[in-house]
C-alpha cells in the first residue's frame, strides 16, 4: 500500500467514524479518535452484516483494500453507543 493510499484510507475512516459518532449523538474525541472509531466500526459493521447475512454494498477500494462505507458508519454508531453506555455506567455522567 502506498502512502497516498494509506492517507486516503485514514481520511475515509475518519469521515465514517465522525458520521457514526454524530448518528449516535455522542462524541468520543477528535480526529484521531474518529479514525480509530471508523476502523473499529468497519470491523463491527462487517461482523454484524456477516451474522445477519446482509450484503456488502457501497464498498470503496483503495490500493486493493476494500473499505465498507455503510457498514463502517453503522458499526461506528454501534461502537460509540456501547462506549457511551459503558462510560455512563462507570462514571455516572458524560
Amino acid at each position: 500500500m502506498t502512502l497516498i493510499g494509506f492517507l486516503v484510507l485514514l481520511l475515509i475512516a475518519a469521515i465514517c467514524g465522525g458520521i457514526g459518532q454524530s448518528l449516535a449523538g455522542y462524541d468520543l474525541g477528535g480526529c484521531l479518535v474518529s479514525i480509530i472509531v471508523g476502523f473499529i466500526g468497519a470491523y463491527i459493521g462487517l461482523w454484524v452484516a456477516g451474522k445477519m447475512g446482509l450484503p456488502h454494498f457501497f464498498t470503496i477500494t483503495v490500493d486493493g483494500k476494500p473499505f465498507p462505507i455503510i457498514w463502517a458508519v453503522i458499526g461506528s454508531a454501534i461502537f460509540t453507543l456501547i462506549v457511551a453506555l459503558l462510560r455512563r455506567l462507570f462514571t455516572g455522567r458524560n
